[in-house]
């Protein structure tokens, strides 16, 4: 079954007619209606989750009549005549597939359903059972003798209701049959029962309950989310007491202050520090007898409490709990112990002795004597505190980025021992912030590697001039041998060491000559340091 958008192009290109009637389109022996579906998908619908969209048979059929006119006039013809657009990307091969030009189109989609056609004598007959189904929905107007009849018959039945409690319809009113006053009675009576109800879901209109029910589920769930809120404190309402009055509670609070002070204040009275740091005057011996009601004299004076301390002459008013039990001894002043008597010693003669060999106390603590040196703390520095052991120490170059890859971790300082002939060992200490040294730290400092440029030496002594630094400390640069060497460099005063990329062999002779003259400077220098 060949698809309507075949017979269209097929129609098109052979400049056949095509009849619209009826809101239908008809080619020759098949029709479709005018709002069929083609199988050219939309441009922009299919893709990204969006579901597939056909242009309809009108919406193209009116772009082939309308292709003289421009895009944007064409869309605000078709946007008058309540017709789809084609849009601008389909336009060009939509025309060139319904012109003959190419055979078929990218946006041609063979999966889609087909509109099945229809016969123009089919679509006659349809329209004839159509009508002819209408005619027979239309009420009949009945006979007048007939309808004569049945309004005598219905007279008749109203006839014999004469007894019935009310009147006959048409022939009487509810006015007639009762007075207004009991009709008014009645609506009162009904009102005040409607009153005194609660309405029920008869008395509701449909529309309504659903409303209802709609609102109380909101209300549930509006019950729900108040129920969990909990009260958002900011800095400003954290300050706002509830309960609490600051005339009332903050001036308590410096009252007992106040009071607290006054006491205190009240515990050092001249006359009772005068009192307590007078020297105590010494008494003769009395013999110790057992208690007697009868010679309390003795007790009358303070010294004579039986060692308890008891001031008799203090108070505690306006004091607060904690400075009568724990102020207590604090207002006390410390009794001067008695000074002995010094007795006279022999004078002995000192033997003088050179400044040199005079020994520091034995509280003094004395001074370190590790020496220090100080590394570059950047990266890009041969020399790092991840690999300062292995150069120094082991006399082994090893990358900043081989420790980084075994796992080695950083520390603010290193700790080498350096090993000399005969077994010994001597200790250095490895920086990187000099910053943190104090000036008895400075002293011990005997090497620092340069990087080059001059700020590595900000906020040193010697006002972080390298010239000065440099006279002080002996200082080593160490680098590639196939690079050049820093400007800096080369102007002061620095032992250059080149390590060779490819003869790696040579390095220990080359560290080894750091220490041989690190070890020259320290014997003219810092012989009061280990080395």
């Amino acid at each position: 079954m060949a698809d309507v958008l075949s017979i269209l192009r097929q129609y098109h290109t052979n400049k056949k007619e095509i009849i619209e009637k009826d809101g239908q389109i008809i080619f020759g022996e098949f029709a479709w209606p005018k709002n069929a579906k083609t199988n050219y998908v939309i441009w922009g619908t299919g893709k990204d989750g969006i579901p597939k969209e056909y242009y309809t048979l009108d919406s193209i059929l009116y772009l082939l009549k309308n292709v003289h006119l421009q895009h944007p006039l064409y869309v605000r013809e078709a946007v008058a005549s309540n017709i789809s657009v084609v849009r601008r990307p389909d336009r060009k091969d939509l025309l060139a597939y319904l012109n003959g030009e190419t055979n078929t189109a990218s946006s041609i989609d063979k999966s889609a359903p087909l509109e099945i056609s229809q016969r123009p004598t089919q679509i006659k007959r349809a329209a004839e059972d159509v009508a002819g189904e209408a005619d027979k929905k239309k009420p009949r107007m009945e006979d007048p003798q007939v309808l004569l009849d049945k309004m005598n018959w219905i007279s008749k039945i109203d006839g014999g209701r004469d007894n019935s409690v009310m009147p006959a319809v048409g022939t009487s009113s509810l006015h007639e049959a009762m007075p207004l006053e009991k009709i008014a009675a009645i609506k009162a009576k009904i009102l005040a029962i409607k009153r005194t109800k609660i309405k029920g879901d008869d008395d509701i209109q449909s529309g309504a309950l659903e409303q209802r029910t709609f609102v109380d589920a909101e209300v549930d769930v509006t019950r729900d989310i108040v129920s969990r809120e909990r009260l958002w404190r900011t800095r400003t309402t954290i300050l706002q007491s509830v309960g609490k009055q600051f005339a009332k509670n903050i001036f308590s609070i410096l009252q007992s202050i106040k009071a607290r002070e006054e006491g205190t204040q009240r515990s050092q009275n001249p006359s009772q520090s005068m009192v307590s740091t007078s020297a105590p005057q010494a008494r003769p011996q009395q013999p110790i007898t057992g208690y007697n009601r009868y010679d309390q004299e003795r007790f009358k004076g303070k010294e004579e409490t039986e060692g308890f301390k008891i001031d008799t002459m203090g108070t505690f008013h306006g004091m607060a709990l904690k400075s009568v039990t724990e102020g207590a001894q604090a207002r006390k002043m410390p009794q001067p112990a008695p000074q002995p008597v010094p007795q006279p010693a022999p004078v002995i003669q000192p033997v003088s002795r050179p400044v040199s060999q005079a020994r520091p106390p034995p509280n003094q603590k004395k001074g370190s004597r590790t020496p220090i040196i100080i590394i570059p703390a950047a990266s890009t520095s041969l020399i790092t505190m991840l690999n300062a052991k292995d150069i120094l120490q082991d006399l082994k170059f090893v990358s900043t980025e081989d420790k980084k890859a075994q796992g080695a971790k950083r520390d603010n300082e290193v700790l080498i021992h350096r090993r000399k002939d005969g077994g010994l060992t001597v200790p250095y200490r490895i920086i990187d912030n000099p910053l943190k040294l104090t000036p008895d730290d400075w002293d011990r400092v005997v090497a620092v590697f340069v990087q080059g440029p001059a700020w590595q030496f900000k906020s040193w002594p010697w006002n972080g001039n390298p010239v000065d630094i440099f006279a002080k400390i002996k200082a080593f640069h160490l680098k590639w041998t196939e690079l050049p060497t820093d400007n800096n460099v080369q102007k002061w005063s620095v032992n250059i060491m080149n390590l060779d990329r490819h003869r790696r062999h040579l390095d220990r002779a080359t560290l080894q000559r750091f220490w041989e003259v690190l070890d020259k400077y320290m014997v003219q220098n810092k012989p009061h340091l280990r080395y």
